[in-house]
């Protein structure tokens, strides 16, 4: 037990201590924005990357709209004797508390999926407590990967291709907004290739394939990867960029699995384009703030769509409750309402001149920080502060 005053140690977008009870509320809020489960079969899902972003959000809309069943995998530190535990340990613990309320029997394995050993572990409890798997979420985002063939590690590196990236940015001091530049020098082939190694879909055909191995792939299996293809402002450091090599790789990785493991009626994979976020992944991402923040003042509270949103509409159209949406390369869409040309157009107008756009759309820019907070748990409503808190809380064991 560790009952302590805490406040958050931050620097910018950077925040090295969580708040258990904010994380709670956050995940608790994801939980009331989503529809209740209508009747119906409960599927067992595997999910990669269970406890931040778009594999929270997914989680979530699955254990309540779904009744889902199944593993949870995520890699959390626990607490220290310097800081709090993670924040995604303490949002695993709430959502697991909510799947238990809620009947859904679902367990959270605390590991690396890219490691053999979180394989073989996830790989057994699948086969002894739930058997064939219905669908595999994949939403891993890591600085690095050991292959598991050759023992090399790859460390990813967020950095254009061809050419030095420069543009403006947003940066924070004391919790007001400026603009800032940032440069980037152009990736190495060698970085290229080692941000494909952990970002792209290597990772996600190993767990597909050794699926199958076992005998795990339901008889509508499906199978689905995370992605994300953004405005042209950004194209230079994220989808021309080395991230943006990674993510091509995952969509040629579901097509390989379509033709290979998943071919003659085995199953079917899908990469899914999801719109903007502030995730803990996508503010580490040069511009990406400034652009989101952007993105948020031209379309408001009512237009910009939240993650449980977009991961409610994806599990619609996986179940089919709803149609596909998909683009000519076979993508599932759930961008359309940041990619529509007039949401566009006024973003590219604040843009052009960014200490112009900042004090017109500055809204989004509070709007920004103060999602980078709620991350943490930091800044919400209804949560004081103030007072001590349990900061020893146990991962959630089956």
């Amino acid at each position: 037990m560790s009952i302590r005053e805490i406040t958050p140690k931050e620097r910018g977008f950077l925040i090295v201590n969580s708040h258990p009870t904010g994380c709670a509320t956050v995940v608790e809020r994801m939980w009331e924005e989503i529809p209740p489960r209508q009747d119906g079969k409960a599927p067992v899902v595997l999910l990669l990357g269970a406890s931040a972003g778009y594999g929270l959000a997914i989680l979530m809309a699955g254990l309540r709209q779904q009744g889902i069943r199944g593993v949870g995998v995520a890699y959390e530190a626990p607490e220290s004797e310097r800081r709090t535990a993670s924040a995604g340990w303490y949002r695993a613990a709430a959502a697991a508390g909510l799947a238990a309320e809620n009947g859904n029997d679902f367990v959270f394995v605390n590991a690396d999926a890219f490691s053999t050993e979180a394989k073989a572990e996830v790989l057994d409890l699948l086969a002894t407590k739930y058997g064939q798997v219905d669908y595999l979420i994949y939403s891993l985002a890591a600085p690095r990967r050991t292959d598991p063939a050759t023992g090399t590690v790859h460390h990813s590196v967020i950095k254009p291709l061809g050419q030095p990236y420069e543009a403006p940015s947003l940066e924070f001091t004391d919790g007001t907004a400026r603009i800032g530049s940032v440069r980037l020098e152009a990736a190495s082939a060698d970085e290229r290739e080692a941000t494909v190694q952990v970002m792209g879909g290597a990772d996600w055909q190993i767990w597909v394939e050794k699926l199958s191995q076992r005998g795990l792939l339901a008889d509508d299996f499906t199978t689905a990867a995370l992605s994300y293809v953004g405005s042209e402002l950004t194209a230079q450091v994220y989808r021309q960029g080395t991230i943006g090599a990674a993510k091509e790789h995952l969509e040629q990785t579901a097509t390989a699995l379509n033709s290979t493991a998943l071919a003659n009626g085995a199953g079917r994979a899908f990469t899914v384009v999801a719109g903007a976020a502030v995730t803990q992944a996508s503010t580490a991402i040069p511009s990406i703030a400034l652009y989101t923040s952007f993105l948020r003042a031209v379309l408001g509270s009512d237009g910009f769509q939240s993650t449980v949103q977009q991961a409610t509409a994806l599990w619609d159209q996986l179940t089919g409750s709803a149609p596909l949406v998909m683009d000519d390369q076979g993508r599932i869409r759930l961008d359309s309402w940041e990619m529509d040309e007039k949401v566009q157009d006024a973003v590219r107008e604040l843009w052009r001149d960014p200490e112009s756009g900042l004090a017109a759309g500055s809204e989004g820019a509070q709007w920004f920080l103060a999602q980078v907070r709620e991350l943490y748990g930091w800044g919400l409503d209804g949560v004081d502060y103030s007072q001590p808190v349990e900061t020893t809380v146990p991962w959630p064991t089956a």
